[in-house]
């Protein structure tokens, strides 16, 4: 009798004690969280291997954080990822957000341009529920896999109420990051992903979430960007600065359709005198040319020792080269307004 009147009392309030955990979706789209190797000492694996059915089976303890469903979406190394597959995505994120049964989503995804695919989600997707891409930077089979622990906790992330409203999040290593500040800094080891210029968000131990900071540039819900709107994306090539430099690079990506350039500058983004050269009369043709550069952090000043009012230019602010082409991308998708680009990026 005292369990029946528990069970109407619960059900009075909007609340039943056998469907109280959140419903999260588990989009798989390969990388090295999936990946296999015939030795757990080698180095050598292939990404992409597992499916998203035998990722979940690695931690039963989830089914304690929230009802997990799970679907392929792709299975390739990130190194493969395409617009095709961005769109993919983005769309059936957006789709299963919309849903009032559905409260986050978990994405895993490898390592190599996990930060570019969640930046292009952080612009373009319409919700304020949680959004987590996760990876692994040992394969399954590898000596001390980090794969299932990273799951773990971003399925705990995507599950705490205190990730609504947040953005796309990135959970690595234990740490919680911004999509936009996010990036991978080195080639091999588990604490890769790091927030150069701002820091992490918060930290996930185990399934113990703890938030300490918030990105405060627009995103999803204020982001300028909506990914009901876009079907396609232009063109949009990275030029990468060196000592004694050359334009032929530039003329390459000019010829073969590039309807923007983002410049990975030395330094606060400059460049070599014929680059220059090359970037400001592409400008006049009405090519979008977005400075950024090479360091890895830090912000380019505007102007620096070049004006980029004086050539036509966008400053990338603290992006980096292949955020910046995330975002021009998105911008282009909208206005060829240098004025107007330079606000997406002051802004986003």
């Amino acid at each position: 009798m005292r369990l029946l009147c528990k069970f109407v009392i619960l059900m009075s309030l909007g609340v039943c004690s056998v469907c109280a955990k959140p419903n999260v979706y588990i989009l798989a789209t390969g990388g090295t969280i999936a990946g296999s190797s015939k030795s757990a000492l080698s180095s050598a694996y292939k990404s992409g291997s597992l499916s998203v059915d035998s990722l979940l089976g690695a931690i039963p303890q989830a089914k304690e954080l929230a009802n997990l469903k799970a679907e392929q979406i792709s299975n390739i190394g990130s190194q493969e990822m395409n617009d095709a597959v961005w769109l993919k995505l983005a769309k059936r994120v957006q789709a299963l957000l919309s849903k009032k049964d559905v409260d986050g989503v978990v994405i895993t995804h490898g390592t190599d341009t996990m930060e570019e695919t969640a930046y292009f989600l952080n612009l373009v997707i319409k919700s304020a529920k949680p959004v987590v891409m996760v990876g692994a930077m040992r394969n399954a089979d590898s000596l001390s896999a980090d794969g299932p622990l990273n799951l773990y906790n971003a399925i705990a992330v995507a599950s705490d109420v205190q990730s609504k409203g947040k953005g796309v999040l990135v959970v690595m290593d234990d740490a919680i990051h911004a999509a936009r500040e996010v990036s991978k800094t080195n080639t091999t080891g588990v604490d890769t992903f790091k927030s150069l210029n701002s820091g992490p968000l918060g930290h996930v131990l185990y399934g113990h979430v703890r938030f300490y900071m918030q990105s405060l540039r627009k995103h999803t819900l204020e982001s300028a960007f909506d990914i009901a709107q876009i079907h396609d994306l232009p063109r949009v090539d990275i030029i990468y600065s060196h000592a004694n430099d050359h334009a032929d690079f530039v003329q390459s990506a000019l010829q073969h359709g590039a309807k923007g350039i983002v410049s990975a500058g030395m330094g606060n983004g400059n460049l070599y005198p014929s680059i220059l050269e090359a970037l400001a009369q592409a400008a006049k043709k009405g090519v979008a040319v977005v400075r950024s550069s090479r360091v890895g952090s830090g912000f380019i000043t505007r102007p620096g020792e070049i004006d980029d009012s004086q050539y036509g230019f966008v400053s990338g602010d603290n992006l980096n080269p292949q955020k910046a082409r995330v975002l021009l991308m998105l911008a282009l998708s909208q206005t060829h307004d240098p004025q107007k680009i330079q606000n997406y990026f002051d802004t986003h």
